[in-house]
């Protein structure tokens, strides 16, 4: 298996947990790896191989500004000569060197974004220190075409939503077999009293557009919770708005106890898929969505929550007002989640690696 860094539990990390049970004695392959930061995970019972990036001081918390070295630390990794190599990718994982006769299956959460979406690119090469700017355009060229080469070896995509299969057919002229993610679901939804805060949750950078859930409450006078860290959080953090509390990463207990008491969920950004709206409304926790990206194949409207068409204030406000004059059922919102189970990943996973090992499938 290879995986593009092992350093903390997001949703592509939740994704390889579910992969490796697929090949439960495959060692990991990745750019870096942070045990410390996978507290709790499985993963860390795995036998796992690193590039040599990993034996750079602070690589495991600095290695986005060390984008000029992933394609080369990437292409450094020699994988085993094995049948089946499970390729879990959202950068350059892909580009880890397979025997020739293996099968290469890359369920990839989206091609690398700063190397093919300029806002992405302009956001990231902000994040960067001043004096690494000038290289940034050479680097990310670079990284784009051992990315397209890369592609070429991979034998079968396989896309967490058709917004990413779209992205993959841009970017790598390939088609994708579509197998949402798996999601956390309690077996049936716990019914509670719903208290007056909205939530957002994830690892906050400027795409996620947490300014825009801070300014919507702010004008309707609504107290917005904050879970888990990134930039915008940091940049919060000394001073945050009198409506706004920052919480930090949770347990998953601590994230569903929110989910199953808060008025709703603010996802404002454009996403991959999105596993966060899911565990939501899972847990009988409404959500308004940014009507573009992930969200729409998950988010049914006036079933789960709303969407709302421009990453505006002013749009926000009105898709949380509709939600607040709209009344949701919990038991409905638990029905639509169990199209995103872990079992139906796993068993829609099996079917793409028998199906690719036998010869008869190739996108």
């Amino acid at each position: 298996m290879t995986h593009h860094w092992l350093v903390r539990p997001r949703g592509g990390e939740k994704v390889l947990e579910a992969l490796a049970e697929l090949v439960p004695d495959a060692p990991i392959y990745s750019l870096v790896y942070d045990p410390a930061g996978l507290k709790g995970s499985p993963l860390n019972q795995r036998e796992v191989h690193t590039s040599f990036l990993q034996h750079i001081p602070g690589a495991t918390r600095h290695y986005p500004k060390l984008l000029p070295l992933l394609p080369t630390a990437a292409a450094s990794i020699h994988l085993p000569d094995v049948d089946l190599v499970l390729c879990s990718d959202a950068a350059v994982a892909k580009a880890m060197r397979p025997a020739p006769r293996t099968t290469v299956i890359c369920y990839c959460h989206s091609p690398m974004r700063y190397a093919y979406e300029e806002e992405m690119r302009r956001e990231y090469r902000e994040g960067l220190p001043s004096l690494l700017r000038p290289l940034f355009g050479a680097a990310i060229a670079h990284a784009r075409t051992v990315d397209q080469r890369a592609a070429e070896r991979v034998d079968v995509f396989v896309a967490n939503s058709a917004h990413v299969a779209k992205r993959i057919r841009r970017a790598y002229h390939r088609t994708a077999e579509v197998v949402h993610p798996p999601i956390d679901l309690p077996q049936a939804p716990v019914p509670t009293t719903r208290s007056d805060y909205y939530l957002s949750v994830g690892f906050h950078t400027a795409y996620k557009r947490l300014d825009l859930a801070i300014e919507a409450c702010r004008r309707l006078g609504r107290r917005l919770v904050v879970i888990g860290t990134g930039p915008d959080v940091e940049r919060l953090r000394p001073n945050p708005p009198k409506h706004v509390e920052l919480l930090g990463w949770q347990s998953d207990s601590s994230l569903h106890d929110h989910f199953s008491r808060a008025r709703g969920l603010i996802f404002p950004g454009e996403e991959d898929f999105g596993m966060v709206p899911v565990e939501a409304f899972a847990r009988g926790c409404p959500v308004v969505a940014y009507g573009v990206g992930g969200a729409t194949e998950s988010v049914k409207p006036s079933v789960c929550g709303v969407w709302f068409q421009r990453q505006t204030p002013d749009d926000l406000v009105a898709a949380l007002q509709r939600l607040e004059q709209l009344s949701f059922d919990p038991l409905a919102m638990h029905r639509e989640s169990l199209r995103f189970g872990r079992e139906r990943f796993l068993a829609e996973m099996r079917s793409v690696a028998e199906r690719a090992l036998a010869g008869n499938l190739r996108s």
